[in-house]
């Protein structure tokens, strides 16, 4: 497995393409400090529609007025670049990710087997803490919701736990199978919990004997198997994401499937509901749970990146998780791990936005309720595919991450 990831996050194609590399010397000249780039964006007037009806929630009056009364557009018109990081250069960075409710805190892992929390207030924007410990290339991490914690996975068959003040490792949980693990994430409602995947469980029958990919609950706190916490996949799980109140959980593999389970609150016990096949052999490398996107998409929602040059966005239609297709949206995206986000807050504007990366090294937005010319901005500087996206939690500033190692924050254009 560890070949097949290497060869999904490869960067060779972009060491032979002479764009590529023109675009990798100037960030390497120009990459620690703050820089402005005039971003392409679409101004597109968005088309009248009635309003429909309000979700009269705390939340959702708070996040209307995080968001102002600015148009769609406006809203998310990127001006420029406000910083670089460059310290995982020459290795992808497939993961990043904003603190839970922090405007400044950042973290990002790498195939170079570390990670970074970076800090971008105050200026200059620097990084906090690199944390070491893998002996693989990282492939994926959480943060837990104080903030205090954060979880990560790697190709050397581990498990490990994060102080984000020090950077210490607290605890290592390893397979003891030495599986390549590529993917976790907290439970929302208990981050004493954490699911991983794919751990390897051994099998032998008077027929056959080999492994069989699993599902795993595991408490941080003990470094062990939560108990019935566990459950088979036809393939290796490649991406993770609860629903709000952590009552199921989605998982997509590298067959095409993306599963639900009922997670059992008192136990921590995986029951399997519903599969979906998507299309068979694809990798699902990407899964985002919504409970709602804005007033005129109130339908709990998932965003999924499937390698089908599409971003498919999925209405959930039942408490067991099963999924109805909505819509899509084309961008290139093959054979790379590209990462998608809802945008955070609650858009109490006509419409909202989801974000991608691209295989093209461009991001996107698109208004998932437009019918036509969904693209409402596009933000181009990457010199490689863009893998993953992350907003702070006010929209203020957006991250990116790519193939090369290069991680740009983006600035909203002040008014």
């Amino acid at each position: 497995m560890a070949a097949v990831w290497q060869q999904v996050l490869a960067v060779d194609d972009f060491e032979e393409d002479p764009r590529a590399q023109g675009a990798r010397g100037h960030r390497r000249s120009v990459s620690r400090g703050s820089y402005q780039l005039q971003a392409q964006m679409n101004r597109a007037v968005y088309d009248e529609r009635p309003p429909g009806s309000l979700v009269p929630t705390s939340v959702a009056e708070a996040s209307r007025a995080m968001a102002g009364d600015t148009t769609l557009s406006e809203n998310y018109a990127f001006a420029g670049m406000h910083h670089i990081f460059d310290q995982h250069v020459d290795s992808a960075v497939p993961r990043l990710q904003f603190a839970n409710d922090d405007k400044h805190l950042l973290a990002c892992c790498s195939l170079d087997a570390t990670l970074s929390i970076m800090m971008l207030s105050p200026p200059p924007a620097s990084v906090k803490v690199i944390l070491k410990g893998h002996g693989g290339p990282v492939t994926d991490f959480a943060w837990s919701l104080s903030n205090d914690i954060i979880v990560s996975t790697s190709l050397d068959g581990t498990l490990r736990i994060w102080n984000t003040e020090d950077g210490r490792c607290i605890r290592e949980v390893r397979d003891p199978e030495s599986s390549e693990l590529l993917c976790c994430t907290f439970q929302p409602m208990n981050n004493n919990l954490t699911v991983v995947g794919p751990f390897q469980i051994r099998f032998s029958t008077t027929l056959s004997k080999g492994f069989k990919n699993h599902l795993q609950v595991v408490n941080i706190s003990t470094g062990k198997k939560v108990k019935g916490g566990s459950s088979k996949l036809t393939g290796r799980v490649l991406s993770l994401s609860f629903d709000a109140p952590g009552r199921i959980l989605w998982a997509g593999d590298d067959k095409g499937s993306i599963f639900s389970f009922l997670f059992d609150m008192a136990t921590g016990k995986l029951t399997k509901a519903k599969r979906l096949v998507v299309t068979e052999g694809t990798s699902i490398c990407s899964i985002s749970a919504r409970s709602w996107i804005s007033r005129e998409a109130r339908d709990p929602s998932l965003l999924v990146n499937a390698g089908l040059n599409k971003l498919l966005l999925y209405r959930v239609v039942d408490n067991e998780g099963t999924l109805q297709l909505k819509r899509s949206f084309p961008i290139q995206h093959g054979s790379q791990p590209v990462r998608s986000i809802f945008c955070p807050l609650m858009s109490f504007r006509q419409g909202a936005c989801v974000v991608t990366g691209s295989e093209d090294g461009c991001v996107y937005f698109f208004d998932v309720e437009r019918n036509t010319k969904a693209i409402v901005n596009k933000l181009q500087g990457h010199g490689g595919p863009v893998l993953d996206v992350s907003f702070n939690c006010d929209e203020s500033l957006l991250a990116s991450s790519d193939s090369t190692g290069m991680v740009i924050i983006w600035r909203r254009e002040q008014k």
